[in-house]
């Protein structure tokens, strides 16, 4: 099968530190290669892929020096790539929301669309009631209930390469905190959780522009003199497993409808259970009293990370692989594509095309 994979241009792919849909992205074009297929990505140059990548970038944005910057210009002139080429593929893998929307309405039913991000925001309706021929795919049933209405071909959680992150039979004894540092991804909580508590809290946290005030105001505070809270900032790729390894539990306070959180299953895969609040995807990825506790306040989070020590490791990273490896990410969207191409309508070949072989007296009706 021939695939076209289109990338935000926010990150590298995988991301340099922080950063989920393009490193989920990543993951699934060297899935697919590895399961045989043939994949173009379409992304920044410093791409590492295993698939034929075509750049149409020179980097990324968030981490390009640049002082001026247009991410809208950056995304059209890549859907103007994708667009030269769109007869190339069998199917056009969009990651990109539904900017491509317009551009690509003759080709829509040679395309998919995973929407990555939270639905419940005005002006969104409007989008897929109008383009409604455009196939869509959550990454969690919670995630679409927004668009209930829209054209949902399927639900695909993600996955992560297994052998990227290395299991840890014991953790030295910390919770931790991994992501942004946001009002909805309520930090405070995991500082409130682990002081009571009275355990070490290692907070690898990004901190955006937009959230530095509420760093400054409501957190750093938090921080500055508690013993317990050890602030390490943004981690890459490379130093979680250590970091997530180590954790007696991963602390997943959030406060919002989270589309998916690839942060739980990072923590799984290195046998690490998550102590998450009922909200958003967490139901469909955490298996209560198995891989680690739903909770829905701060006293039942507190009582569950004191538990977390007790469940099985082993058994934890076994259900990452089984549910979420990025093999078995990949596999989910080959049946979402083979369905599609069963679905396209049959072209028949126009007359000019057809090859006729002629008798000798070249008569139509000695052909007949």
């Amino acid at each position: 099968m021939k695939i076209a994979q289109v990338t935000p241009l926010y990150e590298a792919v995988p991301p340099k530190l922080y950063g989920g849909t393009e490193r989920v992205v990543a993951h699934l074009t060297d899935a697919l290669v590895e399961l045989g297929h043939d994949v173009t990505l379409f992304a920044s140059a410093e791409a590492r892929t295993k698939a034929r990548l075509i750049p149409v970038r020179d980097q990324a944005i968030r981490l390009d020096p640049a002082p001026l910057k247009s991410d809208l210009a950056a995304h059209m002139t890549m859907l103007s790539e994708v667009l030269a080429r769109a007869d190339d593929f069998d199917v056009i893998h969009f990651h990109t929301d539904m900017i491509h929307f317009p551009f690509f309405e003759r080709f829509a039913d040679k395309t998919v669309t995973t929407l990555h991000g939270r639905l419940d925001m005005k002006d969104l309706p409007e989008v897929y009631e109008r383009w409604p021929d455009f196939g869509l795919i959550s990454i969690s049933d919670h995630q679409r209930r927004p668009l209930a209405f829209a054209n949902w071909k399927a639900t695909v959680h993600h996955g992560m390469p297994a052998e990227q992150y290395r299991f840890s039979p014991k953790s030295d004894g910390y919770l931790a905190f991994l992501g942004r540092i946001s009002p909805e991804k309520r930090p405070d909580r995991a500082i409130e959780i682990a002081t009571k508590l009275g355990k070490t809290l290692k907070m690898a946290a990004k901190v955006d522009a937009a959230d530095k005030i509420y760093f400054e105001t409501k957190i750093k505070p938090l921080i500055d003199g508690n013993p317990l809270i050890e602030f390490i900032g943004e981690i890459g790729d490379h130093q979680k497993s250590d970091f997530l390894g180590g954790a007696d539990a991963l602390l997943f306070p959030i406060d919002w409808p989270e589309p998916f959180g690839l942060v739980m299953i990072e923590a799984m895969a290195c046998g690490t259970p998550v102590v998450a609040f009922r909200c958003g995807s967490t139901p469909e990825i955490i298996e209560d009293g198995a891989t680690g506790f739903l909770v829905d306040t701060i006293e039942q989070a507190i009582a569950a990370a004191d538990r977390a020590p007790l469940l099985d490791r082993e058994a934890i990273r076994a259900r990452f692989e089984l549910r979420f490896s990025a093999t078995a990410m990949a596999r989910r969207y080959l049946d979402v594509y083979g369905d599609l191409l069963a679905k396209r309508p049959f072209a028949e070949p126009a007359l000019s095309d057809v090859v006729v072989p002629l008798h000798e007296d070249r008569s139509f009706a000695a052909i007949a």
